[in-house]
């Protein structure tokens, strides 16, 4: 059993020995389809506690929320991206945008996390960023090109080896060809049909012409659809550039769904989405615009050819909205029942930063949205990035969960504890 202690440098050298090894280990799904051992028996744990973890505390001291409210560190997770929260409140199982799935178990329940280690470590993971569980249990992680499926991980977890199986396999996800190095982190969710909703970002920051036919029936720069044994794949949205969010309302079941928009048109322009979906196949407007009603440059002399449906929000230009959550909990006051709580990941490439913050979103019963910052200050006074939310989750007892790749870290959002 190794402990790897959550330190810069154990950090390098651990990302070091996993990129060396990788080419070495074998995939062991098919052992693993079969309920046979792999005779891998470590585990990659994270120390909880030291420098490091009193390094983040002291940036959540700056960071301002509504009254009544306060953050605090719940887990050190390195490359903490995309959750999902056991439906047993055992586990909540984090993706990266790397070759590791964490497991994230507070055993005690004081609401910090007591352990933190790689899930299925006898797995040879590519990009597992999108964690999703079924009502009844079933774990799903979208990686680059494959959907696997883990029928009772939130119970298995403690052994290296769990059961493990396709539901898309390597390769069908997207044509080979096209995979790429840009917007691959595909997310999920179980819609209230049953069905598993995929993103599938575009790599491009404007889709070419000569490639919208294959992507349409794809279903990349879209979202898919499937049943939970993989069967009746389906395209379900269409003119997405790059979506890292999405969830059902929980009263209407209207997916909606957050997406970043086209860079290099200036600081202020086109501003981040936040769309609602009201029945399949409609078309929200990429790469004729490149967010909300602007469009784009290489589209901007011709015709659009489909039907748009505009955001129902235009969120500040570039700050890179991605997940995505419904509230459904009793903990919070009740104006925010049923609000949308999202994460800002920050700009990338805008002179001044925006976003690296939550964002909550109310919702009236004809659909329209108001947005307003919910919790902020991961930009210091230097225009430094202090942290960077990626996504939102709600654990049993009505707190919610936000994800920060950068800090390496979950936090724990709560009201009048």
């Amino acid at each position: 059993m190794t402990t790897y202690f959550h330190t810069a440098a154990a950090l390098c050298l651990a990302a070091g020995m996993a990129s060396a090894q990788s080419a070495d280990v074998p995939d062991n799904l098919d052992k693993l389809s079969n309920f046979q051992s792999t005779g891998v028996t470590e585990f990659t744990f994270i120390e909880q506690d030291g420098r490091y973890a009193e390094g983040i505390k002291r940036t959540l001291e700056r960071i301002t929320l509504p009254d009544g409210f306060k953050i605090e560190l719940y887990a050190v997770v390195p490359d903490a991206r995309h959750m999902a929260v056991g439906p047993q409140g055992i586990v909540t199982f984090v993706g990266t945008r790397k070759d590791k799935v964490w497991a994230v178990t507070d055993r005690n329940k004081d609401r910090v996390a007591d352990e933190v280690k790689d899930f299925a470590p006898s797995l040879t993971f590519s990009i597992p960023n999108g964690p999703c569980f079924s009502p009844d249990g079933f774990l799903y992680i979208a990686e680059q090109n494959r959907v696997l499926l883990f029928p009772a991980a939130e119970f298995f977890y403690e052994s290296p080896d769990v059961a493990a199986f396709n539901l898309v396999a390597k390769g069908d996800l997207v044509p080979p060809e096209e995979e790429s190095f840009n917007h691959t982190a595909r997310v999920c969710k179980i819609g209230p049909d049953g069905k598993i909703y995929i993103s599938l970002g575009q790599p491009f920051n404007v889709a070419p012409a000569d490639k919208l036919d294959l992507y349409n029936e794809w279903g990349i720069g879209g979202m898919i659809r499937m049943n939970t044994d993989g069967t009746g794949r389906e395209v379900y949205t269409y003119g997405i550039r790059n979506s890292v969010g999405h969830d059902f309302h929980p009263v209407t079941g209207e997916l909606w769904f957050t997406d970043n928009q086209v860079d290099g048109m200036g600081d202020d322009i086109p501003p981040g989405e936040l769309n609602r979906q009201t029945e399949m196949g409609q078309n929200f407007g990429h790469p004729w615009f490149g967010g909300g009603t602007v469009r784009t440059n290489e589209y901007k002399g011709e015709e659009v050819p489909v039907e748009v449906v505009h955001p129902v929000v235009d969120m500040v230009a570039h700050a890179a909205d991605l997940g995505m959550s419904f509230y459904t909990g009793n903990m919070f006051p009740e104006k925010y029942k049923n609000a949308i709580f999202s994460a800002q990941h920050g700009s990338w490439n805008r002179t001044t930063p925006v976003g690296a913050r939550v964002m909550v979103t109310y919702v009236d019963a004809e659909g329209n949205a108001t947005s307003e910052p919910f919790a902020e200050g991961w930009i210091d006074e230097n225009d430094e990035y202090l942290g960077r939310p990626v996504d939102v989750a709600q654990l049993r007892d009505g707190s919610i969960l936000v994800s920060d790749d950068l800090a390496g870290a979950l936090y724990r959002i709560s009201y009048g504890e």
